[in-house]
Formats: structure tokens, sequence, C-alpha cells
């Protein structure tokens, strides 16, 4: 899958000479936490909802009211967004973005084609566009998961039994488990009741199967 396959477009731009009072009303109306900048058609750095809270001015100051509000409403854009800005192209792949992302502990990469910004993808955009269906989130149904399921064989044993009882699998995900090198395998059913399938799988497979809380 390639960031074009999720990301949001088109994309709410601000120039490099917005008040910044007006970026934070911007993206309050619009319910957003993010402003690519972009001054001519090109990507300039990025504001976002954090700083302009720490852009605010603090009370702690020997400044009076009337002149903290002056200061804070000369700022612009340009004097508090993040100038090194780490991007994506359409084209990139999903797991090379999340990698980006995470490397640079940032929360969105804005989409770069020809020079200019054709979109934004942001974590949510990654939990709900990629991992939600594939942990089935927000489903019906249940889980059960398969502990130490590491062969093929395992693997497939496990949907035989599921194939044999009658169970309708919605998906399924095979992740390495936090107790170290040992993998499980989680499998959604349609059903609610996974205790045949779990009892299936032990005697039948000799796997550690247990319901999985959603």
């Amino acid at each position: 899958m390639r960031v074009r396959h999720i990301m949001s477009t088109p994309v709410v731009t601000v120039t490099s000479d917005t008040p910044v009072l007006e970026a934070a009303k911007l993206m309050k109306e619009r319910k957003i936490e993010r402003l690519p900048v972009v001054d001519k058609g090109k990507l300039k750095g990025i504001v976002t909802k954090d700083r302009v809270l720490h852009s605010s001015p603090s009370m702690a100051t020997s400044l009076s009211i009337g002149e903290i509000h002056y200061l804070f409403a000369k700022l612009t854009v340009n004097d508090i967004m993040q100038k090194d800005v780490a991007t994506v192209t359409p084209d990139t792949t999903i797991e090379n973005a999340v990698r980006l992302a995470q490397d640079r502990h940032v929360g969105a990469l804005p989409v770069i084609e020809d020079g200019k910004v054709v979109g934004i993808v942001t974590t949510n955009d990654f939990f709900y566009m990629i991992l939600n269906p594939i942990l089935g989130i927000g489903e019906e149904g249940s889980r059960l998961i398969i502990r130490h399921c590491e062969s093929t064989e395992q693997i497939a044993s496990a949907f035989k039994c599921a194939a044999d009882n009658g169970f309708h699998v919605i998906n399924a995900s095979y992740i390495r488990s936090r107790r170290g090198s040992e993998k499980d395998l989680i499998i959604h059913v349609s059903e609610e009741d996974t205790t045949k399938l779990a009892g299936c799988m032990r005697e039948k497979c000799q796997l550690d199967a247990e319901p999985r809380d959603r």
C-alpha cells in the first residue's frame, strides 16, 4: 500500500506571514492540528497546535496584559513553524512512511509531488486506515490469541480448526511477542463465543489458544 491510498487531500495550508492567532483559529475551525506552510507553491515548514500553545506568552512577566496581547498578535507562523520538515511522496510505501515518522518523532508527513504539497498523512491515518482494519477494531465478533504459533504448519492448523468448526475469519495478524523471539497469531472471527475454537486448537493442534479482550 502507498501513501496516496490513505493521505488526506486537498490540504489546508497557510503562508509564512499568517498571524499565529489566525492559524490557531483556522485549526480550531477545521478541527485539525497541523498546517503545512506554503509560500509560492513551495513547502517552507509546518505549524502545529502544540507549537501555537508553546508560543503563547507567559503571564509570569512584568508586561501588562495589553502589551502581552499586542506582542502575541504580531507573531506570525514564520516565527514558530518547524522548518526542517520530513516529507514523503504519494508513492512512498506505508511501511517507509511509518518508519520515517517514528525516526523523526513527528505526527504528520506532508506529501510532496512535483515540488507541491498534494496531501498530508498523519499517525491517525496509520491507525484508522491500517491498524484498525488489521486488528478488527470496532468490528463485531471476538479475537483469539494463539501463543508460540511459530511455523507455517501451525498457522495452517489454526485456520483449519476455524474452517472445520464453521468459524468465519474476519482477519488475522501475526506479531512478535514482548516475551522475546516468540510469535503470536491473533485471529478475529465473527462469532462471539470462541470456546469451541480454542478447544480444537488445544486438542488437535497442540496450540496454546485463549480468548483475547477486544
